[in-house]
């Protein structure tokens, strides 16, 4: 379709359904599209920034790197300047014509979900800052070049109805000049003082001049190189809100400098709104890193841990090369030990803030504990100290309630040996289930853990402040003699009938033996030592269905339980019935356990059960 002269094509489908809900839904807060257009322009100036360390030929090398507006009154229009890093055609149609990183899906949802009040901020965190110049836009005309001097002179022109084309047009200085022709409803935005105040609302942190028609308009503060008293809370605020693209107070900040072992000015935000909960896919990294105010990557993949994406601000340290590139940086010892420090102080100073306010620090844990349970199964070296930070309900706390292992441990019993927990999905799934019940009798608290995850945790974890971690339903679990009411069957009647059970249930079942962790249900499900977990089992049943075979349990019986009791007794009796009765405590053990695949085998043998009852 493309030519050496010009080519029209039509916008990609999901560009085309990201301009209907621009055009025609967002009319609230449209004085935002300037933020995301000097956002952008800023962007590219940066990357030109970094371009001139690196290459020795640059068109208009003696350009200045600054923004420059300008307003029509007469024609309508709003012009939007950078002298950036340009395009090439192919750039402008990738850039321009496609979404490649987020979907007008994921947009759609989260514009949904999110309301009126923060539908603005969700454009630029969808990386759809581009279109939303067609709130306001009749037509939009981008004129650029590249900094390559082989780049063609080309303008780029769409009215936003579907289609957009590509010419050239002689004489572009590298860069993007922006040219807006403003709606009849938009013409507010070509007035100079209606620009001003919206570039001092969100473009005053711009690391560029930014020059209203000849006149600078935003004053440049690295607010992260001044002392915490200098910066006034609405500075953070703005701060915060043009970095994250943001309408929201932050939930937490962190603001602090170092001089050893590196020297670091650090300010670090964190979001009140998790933006992967709207199903937007991961979260790029969110710390730019800076040497000297200069930035040198504004989405450090390897500077902080990955699980730490969701964190927003900025990392500047002087001990950086200033031409260090991107990707050297990767791999730089210094940066891993610039992230390392870092880390270990945002941790430290949210474990504090987590005892100064437990409640505001649950209400923030509520919607982001995923990253944290991330963390303390990918992220080795601070493993401890991210554990410090997991909140869990447990036996001894009430629905919604929760606590820090830290907790638990100062409450543990004198004669407890472990940090009891189990893996299930609701709270009542663990206390109407048999595991927990001799916990309970012997005062021992124990962790409910609800997420898929939660596996993942403890199996990483293991131990916590030198206290081992153990599930209520291990096969390693001893708590001794336990306190139940009841007579007992005979010590010879119990191993009888353990033999009979495991012969007449051997399909099913390793072991049969005694419990001691019974108190009120006849008999519970175990797996074997280096079997999978029943939610890693479920896991990878739903993966491959066919390849994970019926577990073998061992089942443990209470040999105090009434049913218990009167099986021993039927099973020299009437053994036909007896058997149906065992297979079927042996599927309420496994129903309990997670570890039933066919639930409706149940029904079957609960009939015939009924049919002999009702027969005698």
């Amino acid at each position: 379709m493309s030519n050496t002269t010009g080519s029209t094509h039509e916008f990609q489908a999901e560009v085309k359904q990201v301009l209907d809900i621009v055009i025609h839904s967002l009319y609230t807060d449209r004085e935002i599209f300037i933020r995301e257009l000097v956002s952008n322009a800023a962007d590219s100036l940066e990357k030109m920034r970094l371009t001139q360390l690196t290459e020795n030929e640059v068109f208009g090398a003696d350009l200045p790197l600054e923004i420059s507006i300008t307003t029509d009154e007469t024609a309508g229009t709003l012009t939007i300047t950078d002298h950036g890093i340009g395009m090439t055609r192919s750039e402008l149609v990738e850039n321009l014509g496609t979404i490649a990183h987020s979907g007008s899906k994921a947009f759609a949802a989260a514009l949904k979900n999110a309301g009126k009040s923060n539908e603005a901020s969700l454009i630029g965190q969808f990386g759809v800052g581009f279109y939303s110049a067609f709130m306001v836009a009749d037509e939009v005309s981008v004129y650029t070049h590249s900094w390559r001097s082989e780049g063609e002179h080309l303008v780029w022109s769409s009215t936003g109805a579907g289609t957009y084309s590509i010419e050239e047009s002689p004489d572009q200085v590298r860069g993007c000049r922006m040219v807006i022709k403003l709606k009849e409803d938009a013409l507010e935005f070509c007035r100079p003082d209606r620009v001003k105040s919206v570039l001092g609302k969100y473009s005053n942190f711009v690391g560029f001049p930014i020059q209203l028609n000849g006149e600078r308009v935003n004053t440049v503060e690295a607010i992260w190189l001044k002392s915490k008293d200098s910066v006034s809370e609405e500075e953070y605020k703005a701060f915060y809100q043009f970095t994250a693209h943001a309408f929201d107070d932050p939930s937490y900040r962190l603001h602090f400098q170092a001089d050893a072992p590196l020297v670091i000015n650090a300010l670090l935000f964190l979001p009140e709104q998790n933006m992967e909960a709207f199903g937007m896919g991961q979260m790029e990294p969110g710390v730019g890193l800076y040497c000297k105010k200069v930035l040198i990557d504004s989405h450090p993949k390897k500077l902080l841990p990955e699980w730490m994406r969701f964190v927003r601000g900025v990392i500047d340290s002087e001990d950086l090369p200033l031409n260090i590139s991107r990707e050297s940086m990767q791999d730089s010892s210094l940066v891993r030990k610039l992230g390392e420090v870092v880390t270990k102080r945002l941790l430290k100073f949210l474990d504090k803030e987590a005892q100064d306010d437990a409640k505001k620090f649950q209400e923030f844990y509520a919607r982001f504990s995923r990253f944290f349970k991330e963390g303390v199964a990918t992220d080795h070296l601070n493993r401890d100290a991210i554990a410090k930070l997991l909140r869990f309900e447990s036996s001894l706390t009430e629905k919604g309630e929760v606590i820090g292992l830290a907790d638990y441990i100062g409450r543990m019993k004198e004669d407890q040996k472990a940090i009891y927990y189990q893996v299930a999905p609701s709270r009542n799934t663990i206390e109407t289930g048999p595991y927990v019940e001799a916990f309970k009798s012997k005062g021992y608290e124990v962790l409910y853990l609800y997420e898929s995850i939660d596996d993942y945790v403890v199996s990483s974890l293991r131990e916590f402040d030198g206290k081992q971690l153990q599930a209520v339903n291990s096969n390693e679990v001893d708590l001794g003699d336990v306190a139940s009411e009841g007579e007992s069957l005979s010590e010879s009647d119990t191993t009888a009938l353990c033999g009979w059970l495991k012969e007449s249930l051997a399909e099913g079942v390793e072991e049969v033996r005694s419990g001691k962790r019974l108190v009120n249900s006849p008999a519970l499900a175990i797996t074997p030592d280096g079997e999978m977990t029943p939610q890693m089992r479920q896991m990878m049943r739903a993966m491959k269905p066919d390849e994970v075979d019926a577990p073998k349990v061992i089942l443990e019986i209470n040999p105090r339980h009434e049913i218990v009791k009167k099986l021993s007794v039927l099973s020299s009796s009437d053994a036909d019935s007896a058997k149906l009765v065992a297979e079927q405590i042996l599927d309420n053990a496994l129903l309990s356990a997670g570890l039933l695949d066919d639930p409706q085998r149940i029904v079957a043998r609960t009939e015939k059960i009924m049919e002999r009852l009702l027969a005698k």
